[in-house]
């Protein structure tokens, strides 16, 4: 009765959620130990028409009141654990083992139970929004529930107040911006009273303001009302010093799980791949010699930091490179999507240069996706005008899923280049994406939000572009594919391609963007290189500014901070 709300005998009710803390608090206290909702003994999981498993003997448990945060290279199963735990949206396909939900396999669950009790948020805000209103959004559950009417008011009223949502309540969902859609995903799940709530990447798509406040968002619902929480998030920075446990996945397989700073130390000390993952603390205070009790926070971070000998050591900074012959020039554009809509765009100029890489920035709703497609020629602008010095432009939008016609990918790259000898050529000579290879006949629907980025990006440049516009091109990645796909950019603005590339990714725009742009208000208010960009910036700049801030002016980078707090460049 307390999941639903239970009468107090005073007209009044006690929400869900309260009953959750309610319960938590009793169950601790009188000695018990947390009863485990999730258990997963020996599972393995293989797609149709494919050799090798996605999962293979997977067994770990899920604990009540556990922040519980998946790892793992892009394509090492972390989507596909997520989804079988949920009945409505597991993948098909041949199981072995046992999901278990409070001792029960999860697949006999009643169809109503599961719906209310395991809560899924999608990795993209428009992924599971189903009606056009923020208050229908937030009642929709509950009505398909048969919740009783005055019930539902109660309950969309007090997640619409702990979800600060008041605001735009009565708003229509398309005019809510990327942030605030997310919100409403979780603010949706969260009223119909989960136990246990999973998220699959659910910030990717998020600017990094949107992203601390969804993150933080989490932090609340798991430490004040108990809140089950079991997420993937390749967006780590913030989300590992939260996490209870963290789980480890490496091609198919659960390697081990550890609480936050035994797995940054164990990383650490393999030096694996996902160490590159770790909060930037974690990895500038191993690099500076210490081993145990690693910083996690940026608070932590900048403490140890400061308590360092001063080396007296400034940065040398390369000169920029020289600007590049004009490929692309927008002056002064207006656009709007519909005559009696506000302007997305306005008095908006840019200028692409061959052999440049340009990222552009700026918060959810700024018109980034809006400028790019007018850049490509997909929106006509009504006022101003772009000169382009060449018709082979390709666009990538943020669903990459779009470009794939095909049920395996192997005649999708085909129909791109007409040749399956010449797009196996590439393939085979490129470290990003060769590792393509193993899925080519995988349905694009069946893969990981990174292997479908990498396979999307890899039919974009069969068409062998001069420009090439791509809206989130590190959605989905770890960090080591997203090196890989830095170190191709480079080659393709080394043959005198030109990158643009909208996105939210703070970090890989400090490393491979010749030049950064913040787009706000309809317009482009700075643009310069990424060390006077980043370093003038507040919110917009990297994990490693912010620590060293005001202690070794001047780094924006990891490797910076660490050589110049180590006089290393001396």
């Amino acid at each position: 009765a307390g999941r639903r709300g239970m009468d107090d005998g005073s007209g009044g009710v006690f929400s869900g959620n309260l009953f959750l803390l309610f319960d938590s608090y009793f169950y601790f206290h009188r000695g018990g130990n947390p009863m485990a909702l999730f258990e997963i003994q020996n599972f393995s999981f293989a797609y149709p028409k494919t050799q090798e498993p996605a999962l293979k003997e997977i067994s770990f448990s899920l604990e009540e009141g556990e922040l519980f945060l998946l790892s793992g290279a892009s394509g090492s199963g972390k989507t596909t654990l997520l989804r079988q735990l949920k009945p409505a949206i597991a993948p098909y396909g041949k199981r072995q083992g046992a999901v278990l939900y409070e001792g029960r396999p999860v697949e006999e669950l009643e169809k109503r139970r599961a719906a209310l009790e395991i809560g899924f948020v999608f990795q993209s805000p428009d992924a599971q929004i189903v009606t056009d209103r923020v208050s229908s959004e937030l009642a929709f559950g509950l009505e398909n529930a048969g919740v009783p009417p005055e019930e539902i008011r109660r309950r969309v009223a007090e997640m619409a107040g702990f979800f600060g949502i008041e605001g735009w309540y009565h708003k229509a969902i398309e005019a809510l911006s990327g942030g605030q859609r997310q919100m409403l995903n979780l603010a949706s799940v969260m009223v119909m009273n989960p136990k246990v709530l999973i998220l699959d990447e659910p910030t990717s798509q998020l600017d990094p303001v949107s992203a601390g406040n969804f993150i933080g968002m989490l932090e609340k619902l798991n430490r004040e009302l108990g809140q089950t929480i079991l997420l993937t998030e390749h967006r780590q920075e913030e989300l590992f010093p939260l996490a209870d446990r963290i789980g480890m996945m490496e091609q198919g397989r659960l390697k081990q799980a550890l609480p936050p700073k035994e797995m940054a130390a164990a990383l650490l000390e393999e030096q694996a791949p996902l160490s590159k993952a770790l909060p930037t603390p974690a990895k500038i205070a191993w690099a500076l010699g210490r081993r145990a009790d690693l910083p996690l926070t940026m608070k932590e971070g900048r403490g140890f930091l400061a308590a360092l000998p001063p080396s007296g050591h400034k940065l040398e900074k390369a000169n920029p490179p020289e600007p590049g012959e004009k490929i692309l020039e927008a002056k002064n554009l207006f656009f709007r999507y519909d005559k009696d809509a506000p302007d997305v765009l306005r008095d908006f100029s840019l200028t692409l240069e061959k052999g440049r890489c340009l990222a552009v920035l700026g918060g959810n709703g700024a018109g980034k996706t809006t400028a790019l497609q007018v850049l490509a020629g997909i929106l006509p602008p009504y006022r101003g005008r772009v000169k382009r010095k060449t018709d082979k432009i390709a666009y990538l939008s943020q669903n990459p899923g779009f470009v794939f016609l095909t049920e395996a990918l192997r005649e999708d790259f085909t129909l791109a280049c007409r040749s399956e000898e010449r797009w196996r050529g590439k393939l085979e000579r490129s470290p990003f994406f060769q590792k393509l290879t193993p899925l080519l006949e995988r349905n694009p629907m069946d893969l990981s939000g990174g292997e479908l980025q990498k396979a999307a990006l890899f039919k974009v440049i069969l068409t062998e572009p001069d420009v090439i516009l791509l809206d989130e091109p590190t959605k989905g990645l770890d960090p080591f594919a997203k090196e890989e796909l830095g170190a191709a950019f480079q080659e393709w603005t080394a043959q005198g391609k030109c990158l643009v590339l909208v996105t939210h990714d703070i970090e890989f725009s400090a490393r491979y963007a010749h030049r950064c742009a913040f787009l706000f208000d309809g317009g482009i208010v700075s643009q310069e290189a990424p060390d006077l960009f980043f370093t003038t910036n507040q919110f917009y700049t990297t994990a490693a500014c912010k620590m060293s801030r005001g202690i070794l002016d001047g780094a924006v980078t990891g490797e910076e901070v660490i050589r110049c707090a180590s006089g290393a460049d001396r």
